[in-house]
């Protein structure tokens, strides 16, 4: 494992600590958009079923159990333990808009037309734009609370550096793979507009707005 690798999983770790942390402490998910998290749990459903199948490391079974549990465990303080904070009204992105187009490219474009290959590739596309419907939340509040900027920092930064292990991992093990770049590539760009918003208002200790 590269450096790249294991610091964009600490940054991934690092942003659902803290949305979890948030919504704990606070009582309430106000400004989280549900859906996002919802796609996030699909995600890692459709991307670790290999868990019973197959065994890599300790560390690669660990963290796609925490990845796992912890989605679910964010899907649940926000629909279930704390639904009366949870804004509904505002989190009004379409799912299926990402998830049938996504479910028919898997079928498409893939690796090898298998089940858990199809059910792979699913999820590295609909990883790159699960994070629309929470700045499309964000753009129809108009703001967002520092805490919740820096779990999207976080977890911008954490595919970020997923590009980075992606390039050294062709460099010095000839690995490439053109779906989880392009993906990766997908998913930092829309995060661009976030990140720059960030440096110069959050880090500077003013409110994270993005235009409706």
């Amino acid at each position: 494992m590269n450096i790249f690798r294991f610091t964009g999983d600490l940054s991934h770790l690092a942003a659902i600590i803290i949305l979890l942390l948030k919504i704990w402490k606070t009582r309430s998910c106000a400004g989280i958009s549900g859906k996002s998290q919802i796609l996030f749990a699909l995600v890692f459903t459709t991307r670790y079923l290999d868990l019973l199948t197959s065994f890599i490391s300790l560390y690669n079974t660990t963290m796609k159990v925490i990845y796992i549990g912890c989605a679910y465990a964010t899907v649940y303080l926000i629909y279930i333990k704390f639904k009366a904070t949870y804004d509904g009204n505002h989190d009004s992105f379409r799912m299926e808009f990402l998830v049938v187009p996504v479910g028919g490219l898997a079928c498409l474009v893939n690796h090898d037309f298998s089940f858990l290959e199809i059910l792979w590739t699913f999820s590295i596309y609909l990883e790159s734009v699960t994070i629309l419907p929470q700045l499309f939340m964000i753009s129809k509040t108009g703001e967002a609370e520092t805490i919740t900027t820096h779990y999207l920092f976080f977890l911008g930064l954490y595919r970020a550096l997923y590009l980075f292990n992606w390039i050294w991992r062709f460099y010095f093990e000839g690995f490439f793979d053109m779906i989880a770049i392009v993906a990766g590539v997908v998913q930092t760009i829309l995060y661009c507009d976030f990140f720059y918003l960030y440096v110069t208002k959050v880090l500077k200790g003013k409110k994270l707005s993005l235009p409706a």
